[in-house]
């Protein structure tokens, strides 16, 4: 392909080694197989340690969310947990030790949770295990795992727990999606914010607290599918809603989890993280329908200034980024 910038090839040339045959592809009818490449250096699950002798081979949804609940996780240096079904978070928190962070992660949708990966960003211990296989799971990816948990974890025979290694700094930072006819490549989405980063546009400036939350909810967000909105409390998630075609939906969804999917969480008093803009107010009057009372987003509507004045009427506290984080694969 022609290159119109220095940081893509003017041709492509990719060179992967066949690692195995899967047992079929998303769909039973459609035929599959991984294929590695030996060059990456960074953490990942195709070169994962399978540390589970009875499980059966991870198939190409196992893959594909494993690869997603990795990607996630590596936001996050205190310990982290995240859920990931279907290729999108079913809940994800930030803790004091890891086994309160699943505790946390979990209890966002734990009936979303069933049949998921679980990633977590520290060695694996026991109370984490336990936890893991109260209810059933799919996949649990780690750096590593003490030798009691994995025997806990091994008691579900068909559990693949995945080792990846400790949790260095990207390697990869091109990635591709093929269509028919060609490759779509761009740059890894590795941005990351700080407080410093956010321009407050409400009378009402967040607290230390809620900018806190806002920037742990922007992490979140950038891996669920756009359209994409998390509402969360201190450094947890407490309602998702993705992959929907109106962002009013998407709040309405989030809505619907953190009130009715939720365990001992509320949408009441909590932080709104949205990928992308909001066109109208519309969006923002039904976050605050269900208690929002911040929100993060990254600004450049041209109807900025009535979402703005909404958000003042409405008593709420936003913050816009000045980027934006779609993910649509």
């Amino acid at each position: 392909m022609d290159s119109s910038q220095d940081d893509f090839p003017a041709s492509l040339m990719i060179k992967n080694d066949h690692y195995c045959e899967l047992r079929y592809g998303e769909n039973p009818h459609q035929t599959a197989a991984l294929y590695a490449d030996p060059t990456v250096q960074e953490a990942n699950v195709v070169s994962a340690l399978q540390l589970n002798p009875t499980a059966k081979e991870l198939s190409y949804n196992n893959y594909n969310d494993s690869d997603g609940a990795l990607n996630l996780i590596k936001e996050f240096k205190q310990p982290a947990a995240a859920i990931i079904k279907h290729a999108n978070p079913a809940g994800c928190a930030v803790a004091k030790t890891i086994s309160e962070a699943y505790a946390k992660a979990l209890s966002t949708d734990p009936m979303s949770a069933f049949g998921g990966v679980v990633a977590l960003n520290q060695e694996c211990d026991v109370k984490t295990a336990e936890q893991i296989v109260s209810s059933f799971k799919e996949v649990v990816v780690a750096p590593s795992y003490t030798e009691d948990s994995l025997n806990i974890l091994r008691t579900k025979k068909n559990l693949r727990i995945l080792s990846v290694g400790e949790l260095n700094s990207p390697s990869v930072t091109l990635v591709e999606k093929p269509i028919v006819g060609g490759r779509l490549i761009q740059q890894r989405d590795l941005s990351s914010l700080s407080s410093k980063d956010l321009q407050v546009v409400t009378k009402i400036e967040p607290t230390p607290a809620q900018i806190e939350t806002m920037l742990f909810a922007w992490k979140v967000v950038k891996h669920v599918k756009s359209n994409a909105i998390v509402f969360a409390t201190g450094t947890e998630t407490v309602g998702l809603g993705m992959g929907q075609v109106s962002r009013v939906d998407a709040v309405r969804l989030a809505s619907i989890k953190a009130v009715e999917h939720s365990e001992n969480k509320t949408p009441k008093g909590a932080v709104m993280a949205s990928d992308a803009f909001f066109p109208f107010p519309d969006a923002l009057e039904n976050a605050a329908e269900a208690g929002i009372s911040a929100v993060i987003q990254p600004g450049g509507s041209i109807n900025d200034d009535a979402v703005i004045d909404a958000a003042n009427n409405l008593d709420i506290s936003m913050v816009f980024t000045g980027t934006r984080c779609f993910k649509h694969d």
